[in-house]
């Protein structure tokens, strides 16, 4: 039971994570991303990111660039499991469906260079991982599993529960901060390269309850009642006890033999166990945890120019983090014997008070090329891939993936006059999740993406742009069981509004 409860306490680590990108990863850097997202071989200011090598064939000043995205994300589990037909809200139903909405109102990041002669130094602030608040106001199936459990367990022992009532709630926040500063060398007209190191700073709270525990039960006249968990459990350990002391009594003064007081000890025992093992829940869980990290990475590139097209290539280095816990989880639960098997125990541990958690971001190889149909139109076309299966994260969970995220990209502009151009593209994305991965606490799944938009050259020295971006997710069905049937069903959803101003000095 306590692994039951306790597993609310892992909130989701991508609480407001990628609307593309590798795991725990965003690559939507820009409102240039958003109206096209295939920048990998473009040559803009918006290349700090996607393409710094490239950065070096701008004009020779001081570039800068501020852009504000929203986005609106949403999550949705609908799991099947018997133990929720005996959940109070769920009228007999076996399946239900829980909603996370992720808001993140101010997803802010700047781009600034200075060319001067064949060197281009560069800055680059973003966010590469979250960036907003994720909520699920009734919780998760593995709050439902929890408290259907110890209904089930209570059955079992012959305590005459049938059935729970419980509020569920949970509420994570997600920021990475990302600060990149690098330089890039331009060889000749065709080649340049570029060096840099990225800054990563992690700050995430969560907030995890189930209140309101109630067990139900029938009177003596059959009639159906909900009590409070923490009375059940205290009356009921109360009367063993009481019985315990009575039947010890009646043994010393012989009205019952040896043989019979060790019978009747068993039996209380078998009782006893699990509601004192439960009675610390019985005014419901609460767990507060509030994480920080620190980790930095090298990033290298190359571009290169040919004709009508350019090429480009970026590799960021695997960035290792580890999130320090700062919880009201004091010390690790562990559960043993005829309990051992009930789930939650690992990702409860994660939130072990001062206790350090790997989180690393994974390494990123980024390839692609621009080709100038005419001087007016440009495809773009890109690749991706993270390495996500060498990065290190809690409980080794990299592992239990079949491969690193893979990213396919593709887009067009057209400068439909000197001041006015408008653009749109798509990527595919694909992670090599499996059943051993997935699980309602933290998931992602398999997406394609389009936006469009219109950058306006206001003056010589202002262009302001605006773009909408949408990802569209696949449905990951996981069956954990067909008999009985215990499954769960992923899916998400994310719109993204950004807006954007670039300044060339």
């Amino acid at each position: 039971m306590k692994k039951n409860l306790s597993i609310i306490a892992v909130l989701l680590m991508m609480s407001v994570s990628a609307m593309a990108g590798g795991i725990l990863t965003n690559t939507n850097q820009s409102v240039l991303f958003l109206k096209n997202p295939a920048r990998d071989g473009a040559i803009g200011l918006d290349g700090v990111y996607s393409n710094p090598a490239g950065v070096a064939f701008m004009p020779e000043g001081f570039h800068f660039a501020f852009n504000w995205q929203y986005a609106h994300q949403t999550r949705t589990i609908t799991s099947t499991n018997p133990l929720f037909a005996l959940g109070k809200k769920n009228n007999g139903n076996p399946t239900k469906t829980f909603e996370g909405i992720a808001d993140a109102p101010f997803i802010p990041s700047v781009q600034a260079a200075y060319n001067k002669g064949d060197w281009s130094f560069q800055f680059n602030f973003s966010l590469p991982g979250g960036g907003g608040v994720c909520e699920f106001e009734n919780g998760l199936g593995s709050f439902e599993n929890a408290v259907g459990s110890i209904a089930y367990l209570l059955q079992q022992r012959g305590l005459g529960v049938e059935g729970y009532d419980v509020d569920g709630y949970m509420r994570g926040r997600q920021y990475f901060f990302g600060f990149q500063l690098g330089a890039a060398y331009k060889i000749n007209d065709s080649w340049s390269v570029y060096g840099g190191l990225r800054a990563l700073y992690g700050n995430a709270s969560y907030r995890a309850r189930l209140s309101n525990i109630q067990v139900k039960m029938r009177n003596e006249q059959g009639e159906a009642y909900f009590v409070n968990f923490d009375q059940f459990i205290n009356n009921n350990i109360a009367y063993i006890n009481k019985q315990l002391g009575q039947a010890e009594l009646a043994t010393q003064m012989g009205a019952m033999t040896p043989e019979q007081l060790a019978a009747v000890q068993e039996q209380a025992n078998a009782a006893l166990v699990p509601l004192e093992m439960l009675q610390k829940y019985g005014q419901g869980v609460n767990l507060m945890s509030n994480q920080e990290g620190f980790g930095i990475a090298p990033i290298i590139g190359v571009d290169f120019k040919v004709g009508n097209f350019n090429f480009a290539a970026k590799y960021e280095f695997n960035t290792e983090m580890k999130m320090k816990n700062h919880s009201t989880l004091e010390k690790a639960l562990k559960i043993e014997g005829d309990y051992a098997d009930f789930p939650g125990i690992e990702n409860i541990n994660k939130y072990e008070n001062d206790t350090d958690v790997d989180e690393d971001a994974p390494a990123l190889l980024a390839v692609g090329a621009q080709w100038d149909i005419i001087p007016q139109v440009h495809l773009n076309l890109g690749y991706h891939h993270y390495y996500d299966k060498n990065a290190h994260w809690y409980n080794n969970a990299q592992d239990k993936l079949d491969h690193g995220t893979n990213e396919f990209l593709a887009g067009v502009e057209w400068d439909v006059s000197p001041r006015v151009n408008i653009s749109c593209g798509g990527q595919l994305t694909r992670y090599g999740l499996t059943d051993a991965y997935m699980n309602d606490l933290s998931f992602v799944v398999n997406s394609y993406s389009a936006g469009f938009g219109v950058s306006y050259k206001a003056t010589d020295k202002v262009t302001l742009t605006a773009a909408y971006f949408q990802t569209n997710y696949d449905n990951y069905d996981k069956v954990t069981s067909t008999e009985p049937r215990v499954s769960d069903t992923f899916t998400r959803t994310n719109r993204v509004l950004g807006l954007g101003v670039q300044v060339d000095l």
